[in-house]
């Protein structure tokens, strides 16, 4: 049987309202009482295109199982209360689904969200599925559930800022001449080929899913496929040698790209990894099947099916481990294979590599910066091509951000409504009331934008989940913290009430994220820019609290850089000398 046939799920048809909509709706035309309403609706649907999302008539978003919406009866119940939510009331989603509408006031959240959260003895898969097989929680990931997701365009940075820093720690700057293999080209994994190429690299990834290949082809992520892995391996080696820039997806699982690649002793020069293996069951495939096969098996024996994934998994670690030895520089994703390799085969070696944030990450997180990203709610690109110089006008000295933005132009298609992504951190600069954060000057300016009509409508300003100080997560943002907090999980939580109070407009805390239930809490936050006095107000805040705590939850844990960034930018830390 295959997933969308699954009746325990009680997920039902897709919705005649999004076979109508199809994406977000787009233009100055409200179907909501005001734009924070209208933003909800918007983003919901931009998560649900099906140029943005992996599965669309399944709710899924990306990530195997990441979720907008717990069915499609709560799909449309979130748009019809959505459409008559007021601007003094705040709409409460659990996992999917609306729960509740109460009166509040304008500056409070008009949506708030909670995805997979569960108590700690109970946070675990089994528990997790039983629930999600009677309906009464679906999975969110972060950006799925909470209707931030822009498709592979949304990662994009994340990947190019940490190849990039891998290029300048060790080789010279950029990875001319150098082959990275990986594996994983969904959803999030599908930025991989193109950031390596936009840092002058070349790259092999592994797909079991043809149509994901084909899919990355089609939107430039990827210049061309193979099933045959010497034909790989000749293509990179050749573009290599002449020093430019190459891709190529191959038809074939991640343990058998890597496996094979050891027995022809082919090593390249960096190893990493992006399949959905946080969920042994739903994300990741078994090696030997087909993913027609793969899908049959899971719905006839999921048991069968999450032991093979996880022998798999396991194969997939060897291997990694076996080249890093051979002199591949290695890291992992923050997809949790090591983790899940540790918990459920014994593995303790599985964690003989680092993961990305220790690696190469971290001092970003310090300073405040992660992915800052924001949506034009006109769906014209024109208005993203106007923030794009807004924010190379307000940081002219950024010299990485300059050639981010050429990039991303040059080279970075469009999926749904256009987005753009940057790192800005907190950083302020002006004394009293104009001591602004990066992140707050680019919103005021944006905001400053709409409202003279220069951009055509709103702007929703968002995040990933790759963040500074709102995630806890110990085999991914927070791994190997200085002082040993890594799953301290006080941090998100604080986050999300922070963000509430300082006038967020969407507000959602989740479980799992990228690497599964019970290994993460993570906060999400969405700002609307609609050109008034309240959205100035509401931005100036959010993005001085929001990047802030990425400063303080580093600077406890005793980090040089975030101290400081403390003291540069007047961050008050009590207790700062203890």
């Amino acid at each position: 049987m295959e997933r969308d046939q699954q009746p325990a799920l009680g997920r039902g048809e897709p919705s005649e309202q999004w076979r109508e909509y199809r994406g977000a709706p787009t233009g100055t035309d409200l179907e909501c009482e005001g734009w924070r309403q209208e933003a909800a609706l918007r983003m919901l649907n931009n998560n649900l295109d099906p140029e943005v999302a992996e599965d669309p008539e399944n709710l899924v978003v990306y990530g195997g199982t990441g979720r907008a919406a717990r069915s499609w009866n709560a799909y449309d119940a979130i748009l019809s209360e959505l459409r008559t939510l007021k601007d003094d009331e705040t709409l409460l989603v659990q996992s999917g689904k609306p729960v509740g509408r109460f009166p509040t006031h304008e500056r409070a959240p008009r949506v708030l969200i909670a995805n997979s959260n569960l108590v700690g003895k109970w946070d675990n898969w089994d528990h997790f599925h039983e629930l999600e097989a009677e309906g009464k929680i679906m999975y969110g990931q972060m950006t799925a559930g909470s209707w931030a997701y822009i498709g592979t365009q949304g990662i994009i940075q994340g990947t190019f800022e940490t190849l990039a820093e891998l290029a300048r720690q060790h080789f010279d700057g950029d990875l001319s001449g150098k082959v990275v293999a990986t594996a994983g080209l969904g959803g999030m994994g599908g930025a991989q080929p193109l950031a390596v190429t936009m840092n002058e690299g070349v790259c092999i990834a592994a797909e079991v899913d043809e149509a994901r290949i084909d899919r990355r082809i089609e939107t430039g992520y990827c210049m061309e496929k193979t099933d045959d892995v010497d034909d790989a391996i000749e293509r990179a080696t050749e573009a290599a040698r002449a020093g430019e820039p190459y891709s190529v997806g191959v038809h074939i699982n991640a343990a058998d790209l890597l496996e094979a690649l050891l027995d022809r002793g082919f090593v390249p020069d960096v190893i990493t990894d992006q399949t959905s293996a946080h969920d042994a069951l739903e994300g990741y495939y078994p090696s030997g099947y087909s993913v027609a096969e793969a899908d049959d098996l899971r719905a006839e024996d999921p048991e069968q099916y999450r032991a093979e994934s996880l022998d798999t998994m396991e194969r997939h670690i060897d291997a990694i481990l076996e080249l890093q030895e051979r002199g591949a520089i290695t890291f992992e994703y923050g997809n949790n294979i090591r983790g899940q390799v540790e918990e459920h085969r014994g593995r303790s070696d599985a964690f003989d590599f680092p993961g990305f944030v220790p690696a190469y990450i971290r001092p970003q997180f310090c300073r405040g910066k992660g992915p800052f990203r924001w949506v034009a709610l006109s769906g014209d690109p024109d208005d993203i091509y106007r923030t794009d110089e807004a924010v190379l006008e307000l940081f002219p000295e950024k010299d990485h951000l300059q050639r981010w933005i050429e990039l991303a132009q040059e080279q970075i298609q469009f999926q749904g409504l256009p987005s753009r992504v940057c790192w800005l951190g907190y950083n302020t600069e002006g004394e009293g009331d104009n001591e602004l954060t990066e992140r707050a000057r680019f919103a005021l300016r944006i905001n400053e934008l709409v409202a003279s009509g220069e951009i055509a409508a709103p702007i929703v300003v968002t995040r990933d989940h790759l963040d500074a100080g709102s995630v806890a997560s110990p085999n991914r943002e927070t791994e190997a913290m200085r002082d040993g907090t890594d799953a301290v999980a006080d941090w998100p939580i604080l986050n999300a009430l922070l963000n509430c109070a300082a006038g967020a407009d969407i507000v959602s805390v989740h479980d799992g994220g990228g690497v599964g239930i019970g290994n993460a809490l993570h906060a999400n936050n969405h700002v609307i820019l609609d050109g008034s006095d309240l959205a100035a107000e509401k931005a100036k805040r959010v993005f001085t609290t929001d990047p802030g705590m990425g400063v303080i939850r580093h600077a406890d844990a005793g980090y040089e850089d975030a101290l400081d960034e403390a003291q540069q930018s007047d961050v008050t830390v009590p207790m700062e000398e203890d």
